[in-house]
């Protein structure tokens, strides 16, 4: 018989560990497995394993109709955040490739959604996010990665819609989050 697997979450290691100690010392003898799975399951916040399952079985049901967001490497979003200065403007242009993709999708956050931009109105919008004075460079840039599009004669500029990556998603949250503190 093949189990689904039941992923347990904790929000607090330490609570939990209180919990299972507390509840470890009023056993006489070496609990069971059962007795194992409903006191990890109580020391998260559930009645017992039983009540555990059938949260994760609806869950899952429920998610089933939405689509699986992908993992994020927060790793990378803290490597690149660093980037920024307090006030969410690049403070200089990233030496690795893989650091530059998630700025520039922050950039291209900050461009309005369907409009057409002048040269002009890109320079100004690239001034205010950043601190190393060549907006030529973020324009050739988000032109580069596919992230605006241009006129042959580089007149217009428009935003492409796209969706970023889950890992230049968290570093849009973030600095938005910075701003907004």
């Amino acid at each position: 018989m093949s189990r689904t697997p039941l992923p347990l979450y904790v929000g607090d290691i330490s609570a939990m560990a209180r919990s299972l100690r507390a509840q470890l010392t009023t056993c006489d003898n070496l609990p069971g497995h059962v007795e194992i799975l409903n006191m990890l399951a109580r020391s998260t916040g559930y009645r017992n394993f039983q009540h555990f399952r059938s949260q994760f079985t609806a869950k899952v049901g429920l998610d089933r109709t939405r689509p699986v967001p992908a993992p994020v490497d927060y790793v990378q979003v803290r490597r690149v955040i660093r980037y920024f200065d307090e006030s969410g403007r690049l403070i200089h242009w990233p030496g690795k490739f893989s650091h530059r993709e998630p700025c520039l999708w922050v950039l291209w956050s900050r461009l309005p959604a369907r409009q057409r931009l002048t040269e002009p109105e890109v320079n100004q919008l690239l001034q205010s996010s950043h601190l190393f004075g060549d907006p030529a460079l973020l324009r050739r840039s988000l032109h580069d990665y596919g992230l605006v599009t241009r006129t042959p004669d580089c007149r217009e500029y428009r935003r492409v819609e796209r969706q970023p990556s889950p890992e230049a998603l968290a570093l849009i949250r973030s600095l938005g989050e910075r701003l907004a503190a």
